[in-house]
């Protein structure tokens, strides 16, 4: 039985962010995610979690300066070094939270060539992969469509395969964003799904999303974002018993 995550960065933008777990909680929802916990002391993020019965279910990793329109870090040659600190940090987080997924967001590569772009991304991946492992915890990596997000470098699905392969770690995962995917692989006449052939376990989607405001499966959770709201109108708690 699927069940539902709330993104706190989307939903419940009415109240302050650290209130946002309480209104998860009172609309019936056992899970959340959110882009970042770093702006919070992790012990205050416990507290909110462990108050209102909550599991983290997902965040990111430390993606530069956001404010400015930075959306990640890893494919920039001259920043391993943030990166790698960043990797730490998030590891701190994630583990005082219980979150056991991280999400690292490629970035937009502005002055850096394509294959040295790609080329930092899979180092840095490999040692993302491998930190996050002994740790206990899922690496993922999810394409995003450059409408939303002009100049993203990971925005194909068969792109990120060939990365999880040349990473060749059994900790990488595809967080499969059908929104993204039927917007760059539809557009470019190619599948909007992850490759069907018999493939390692990291190459399947852990997660998937229909299109804004549908779920998205989250390992056996499903996060909802836009759609939630909605439906919030009239009700619903118990919707992650579905």
């Amino acid at each position: 039985m699927p069940k539902f995550a709330a993104n706190l960065t989307m939903m419940f933008n009415e109240v302050d962010f650290l209130d946002r777990f309480e209104a998860a909680a009172r609309s019936g929802f056992h899970g959340v995610e959110y882009l970042f916990p770093y702006a919070y002391e992790k012990e205050e993020l416990v507290e909110r979690l462990q108050k209102h019965a909550l599991s983290q279910v997902l965040h990111n990793l430390p993606a530069g300066d956001w404010a400015s329109g930075e959306r990640g870090i890893a494919c920039y040659p001259d920043r391993v070094g943030e990166f790698q600190e960043g990797v730490g940090r998030a590891i701190e987080y994630a583990t005082a939270l219980g979150c056991k997924q991280i999400n690292c967001l490629a970035g937009v590569p502005k002055g850096v060539a394509p294959e040295k772009a790609n080329q930092t991304l899979i180092d840095n991946l490999k040692f993302a992969a491998n930190r996050l492992g002994a740790a206990g915890i899922r690496l993922l990596i999810e394409p995003i469509n450059t409408r939303d997000i002009p100049g993203f470098f990971l925005c194909h699905t068969q792109q990120a395969v060939a990365i999880i392969d040349a990473v060749g770690s059994n900790n990488l995962w595809l967080q499969y964003d059908i929104y993204h995917m039927q917007i760059m692989d539809a557009d470019h006449g190619g599948r909007s799904r992850p490759d069907d052939r018999k493939e390692p376990c990291s190459r399947r989607p852990l997660a998937a999303r229909r299109q804004p405001g549908s779920a998205r499966a989250w390992h056996g959770r499903n996060q909802l974002s836009l759609l939630v709201p909605i439906h919030r109108q009239a009700g619903i708690r118990g919707l992650d018993r579905l």
